[in-house]
This record gives structure tokens, C-alpha cells and sequence, in this order.
């Protein structure tokens, strides 16, 4: 990965989802502007804030998609990211900063 560049790949769980009374929305309903969550598995050197293993928030359609090994990732910029969710040792807070 050069300059501030992140490779992402797409959490399984936002291809479709459920409403609050059990109704699935399929991927491709349109539903207005919605943020998806994906896990940074490479990242750039000059990328300062999110490293590799943390899932971070983006807007899907500010994205490139990339296949390697027969696998499709998500290329962004570190500054298309919306917030960072990184685990904490001992289970305390939500691990989430914006």
C-alpha cells in the first residue's frame, strides 16, 4: 500500500439487513445515505491513525474495489474514514473514536 492509502474488507453482515420489525433489506434497496463498516487488513506508510485489525466506518460509495487472490477489497484514503473502531484490552468502552 502507498502514501495514505487503506485496504478494507467489506464486513459480510452489510450486504443485507433487518429492519426493526424483522423485514429484510436486500443490498441493493435504496435507503438514503447509508455508512458501512470494514476491517483494515493493509495500510500505507504514511497512514497515522488507523492500523491494521481496526474496523473502520466509510461511505461505500467513496470507495474502489480491488480483487486479490480471488477476494474483493476495498481500497480508500485515510481521510475517508469516518471513525475507527479499535478493541481495548480489558473489554472497557466501546473502542470507538471519531
Amino acid at each position: 500500500m502507498l502514501n495514505d492509502r487503506l485496504l478494507v474488507q467489506l464486513d459480510e453482515d452489510a450486504a443485507e439487513r433487518r429492519s426493526n420489525a424483522g423485514i429484510v433489506i436486500p443490498a441493493t434497496a435504496v435507503v438514503g445515505k447509508r455508512l458501512a463498516w470494514g476491517a483494515v487488513v493493509a495500510v500505507g506508510q504514511h497512514v497515522r491513525q488507523v492500523t491494521v485489525g481496526d474496523r473502520v466506518l466509510f461511505d461505500p460509495e467513496e470507495r474502489a474495489e480491488v480483487e486479490l487472490a480471488a477476494r474483493t477489497y476495498l481500497l480508500l484514503r485515510e481521510k475517508d474514514v469516518h471513525a475507527v473502531a479499535t478493541p481495548h484490552e480489558g473489554g472497557q468502552g466501546t473502542g470507538l473514536y471519531l
